[in-house]
């Protein structure tokens, strides 16, 4: 296609789909940062007051976008909201008039400083999700910095004809001017699988690979390109044989793409008449509307740490029960498991003050670090069970190590009923209380902590992190994390009978519920629920319908007999493309 000649780059994949055409390069200019010294504190005050200039003017920035939201973007508002809520962040703005202050340098330097420390907190943080909101506070850092130096923000090129956008990072003001219907396909440098740019591309569908470090750099306006969203793969100028190959595999996929999607409302019956409840993970109320869209019969794991990261001050009380009385409205009748806080180890919250650990992982989180902070346990607590009159509302605790810790929570989930009961506050009569099994010992004592709890949900990435002692974002380790070894198998069949046993349901949230090609091992293996990001529910809920558990369960005795995840790995290979050829026959050719 060039003389330039074909190179593949590969990044994250995080929105699939397949997208074939020209780039359209969104250049990047960022503010060049001078140093300056400042004589005295009286041009430190000078500087101070021009910062505050800066973020006021910032703000009115962001207000204006949010206004000006178009049509069909109204629920993605709290992703401006958030880049209202680092401009108030004592990390950034506070930090930074302390260092133009005690370093008396200029107001440029000072915030450039006071984010090269926020980058290096953020870089310890293991939470993906958490982690990638560093992208956030470096754009908001770039339109402050753009005011302080009196240079105008570029505007985004008005898209005329169809195009895949390519830019360094894309902000939600830089994608909500764009008119979508040219957008073909989004390619950054930047972001993860929860970036805004992710999150927007999967609400509308588009194909986008992100994380690809310097595309920005490999590619000029006009460059014809592939993006495969579904592998994470950007084809600069590919040649003949490759573009035809993925016109074919563009061409399959959209066909399977409107098929899975027609078909996402119907139940997740399996074809020997199993129901199985497919649900949706998600982090803010606003993402209800999207994996209802999708399928979703439900929410299966509400994240709650958004609330203690976003702010310098902790949620009130009415703050959380008025979220969780929205979301339990807006299900119509779904259920909802609300997640107790799970923070501390590797999340970070400006507003919480957590002690110095050597090894946070293994230290005071979650569940932990709620029976320690009553006061704050509390409150979430009040909210969800004042929720709990406005729909189907469930609790879970994380990371309950021992009966002792779930025996404790729900002693003060009781005081916390009691204390509403006597203030004549609405309540359900009774609120479902479940636990996640993520560590070991909460496996070895599925059969007891199942008398005290009505549901379980296994989380699996904490599950297999700290099983196999694998600490996945660790570069030297992460390809060690399997979650076909055979010791995880393992655990999630002892936890399943233990639940069964004691008459009560067996959910699974953890990224291993999402995957395809896992379901049917996981059918097998007698899995009650899943739940997963709500992009993977159409095509879960598709092979759900084609698979016979009966025959799984025969299948799932016999991997559970091998010895190691690759041969796990291979044996699920050739069942997958003997009982589901049009979905993973090619797969196990490959």
């Amino acid at each position: 296609m060039s003389a330039r000649g074909e190179k593949t780059f590969k990044g994250v994949g995080a929105s699939p789909g397949i997208a074939i055409g020209r780039a359209l390069l969104v250049p990047r200019h960022p503010v060049q940062v001078n140093y300056r010294p400042l004589a005295d504190t009286t041009e430190a005050e000078a500087e101070v007051a021009r910062l505050k200039a800066a973020l006021e003017a910032t703000g009115k920035d962001l207000i204006a976008a949010r206004q000006g939201l178009a049509e069909g973007f109204g629920d993605y508002a709290y992703i401006i909201d958030a880049h209202l809520l680092i401009l108030k962040d004592r990390l950034i703005s506070q930090r930074t008039e302390d260092l133009i202050r005690a370093k008396l340098i200029n107001a440029e330097w000072a915030l450039s400083d006071a984010v090269d420390e926020a980058k290096a907190l953020f870089k310890k943080i293991k939470d993906e999700y958490i982690r990638s909101r560093i992208a956030d506070v470096e754009y908001v850092t770039q339109q402050v910095l753009r005011h302080l130096s009196g240079q105008e923000q570029s505007a985004i090129a008005q898209i005329r004809e169809k195009a895949i956008v390519v830019a360094h990072d894309l902000s939600p003001a830089d994608t909500t001017q764009m008119d979508l219907d040219w957008v073909m396909g989004f390619v950054t440098d930047m972001g993860g699988p929860t970036s805004h740019t992710a999150i927007m591309a999967q609400a509308k569908t588009i194909p986008a690979v992100v994380g690809l470090e310097r595309i920005s750099a490999e590619v000029v306006s006009g460059d014809f390109l592939v993006v495969d969203g579904s592998a994470g793969l950007v084809i600069v100028n590919p040649d003949e044989e490759t573009l035809h190959a993925y016109r074919d595999k563009q061409e399959a996929y959209e066909l399977y793409a409107q098929e899975i999607l027609a078909q996402a409302h119907l139940p997740a019956s399996t074809s020997d008449g199993v129901t199985v409840r497919v649900e949706a993970n998600i982090e803010l109320a606003e993402e209800v509307g999207s994996a209802l869209s999708y399928g979703a019969e439900g929410i299966g794991l509400y994240r709650t740490e958004f609330f203690y990261l976003s702010q310098k001050t902790l949620p009130s009380q009415e703050e959380l029960f008025e979220n969780f009385r929205t979301v339990a409205q807006r299900l119509d009748g779904g259920s909802v498991n609300i997640r107790t806080l799970d923070i501390g180890g590797d999340k970070f919250a400006s507003s919480v003050k957590l002690d110095s650990e050597n090894n946070p992982a293994l230290g005071l989180r979650a569940i932990r670090f709620c029976l320690k902070e009553q006061d704050l346990f509390k409150d979430q607590l009040r909210a969800i069970l004042r929720a709990s009159a406005f729909g189907r509302v469930r609790v879970i605790f994380p990371l309950i190590s021992g009966v002792d810790e779930l025996l404790q929570a729900k002693e003060i989930l009781a005081q916390c009923r009691a204390e509403l009961q006597a203030r004549g506050v609405a309540m359900a009569n009774r609120l479902p209380v479940g636990i996640m099994i993520e560590v070991p010992s909460a496996v070895a004592v599925a059969d007891l902590l199942a008398r005290h709890c009505d549901f379980f949900s296994i989380g699996t990435n904490d599950l297999i992190q700290y099983s196999l002692a694998i600490d996945r974002v660790n570069e030297q380790v992460a390809h060690l994390y399997q979650p076909l070894h055979p010791a995880v198998l393992r655990m999630v069949h002892s936890v399943v009978q233990a639940g069964h046993a004691a008459a009560i349901p067996v959910a699974m949230c953890g990224e291993m519920a999402g995957d395809p090609g896992a379901v049917p091992l996981l059918l097998g293996l007698g899995l009650d629920q899943l739940s997963m990001t709500a992009l993977a529910i159409p095509r879960v809920k598709q092979i759900v319908r084609q698979t016979d558990t009966q025959l799984w369960r025969r299948l799932a005795v016999e991997a559970l007999t091998f010895s190691t995840a690759a041969e796990v790995k291979a044996f699920m290979a050739r069942e997958l493309a003997r009982h589901y050829p049009r979905i993973f026959g090619s797969q196990a050719a490959a």
